[in-house]
């Protein structure tokens, strides 16, 4: 099984970065919360910080909001998709390896074409969020990255 993170990026008016993958790659054309595999050694965190800068070009800090794992094989063997909420600290959101990225309302992103591990994820935000959307704290994972 392949550990992948995946990023709910908060702004400041409680609004989520959906990304939409390029249309030649697998899953092209859905959206999705960025983020990418866990290399060996790293912590969730750790990757989430990484794949978010070369993907985003921006910095953030995880958020102490847990959100549950979700399992999920689009036929190529099994990911174990792990969310983590963040907000940015540096930089601006820019698609360097995605078509489209859109700021959505929680209301709004629900009318996207999501990916279908994130559609649990989106599911757990949706029914948990207002904690987490009235500003979590940054994670001790985060401090020092």
């Amino acid at each position: 099984m392949i550990d992948v993170v995946a990023g709910l990026i908060l702004d400041a008016h409680g609004r989520l970065l959906a990304c939409r993958r390029p249309e030649e790659k697998h899953l092209g054309g859905l959206w999705e919360f960025p983020g990418g595999k866990i290399e060996a050694g790293e912590s969730p965190a750790t990757a989430l910080v990484r794949e978010l800068h070369e993907e985003l070009g921006i910095d953030v800090a995880v958020l102490d909001f847990p959100l549950s794992p979700v399992v999920h094989d689009y036929g190529r063997g099994p990911i174990r998709l792990i969310p983590l909420a963040c907000t940015i600290v540096s930089g601006t959101p820019a698609p360097h390896e995605h078509s489209e990225i859109r700021w959505c309302p929680p209301h709004e992103i629900q009318a996207l074409d999501l990916a279908a591990a994130d559609l649990p994820i989106l599911h757990e935000w949706l029914t948990s969020r207002p904690a987490a959307a009235e500003g979590g704290r940054p994670n001790a994972l985060t401090e020092g990255i």
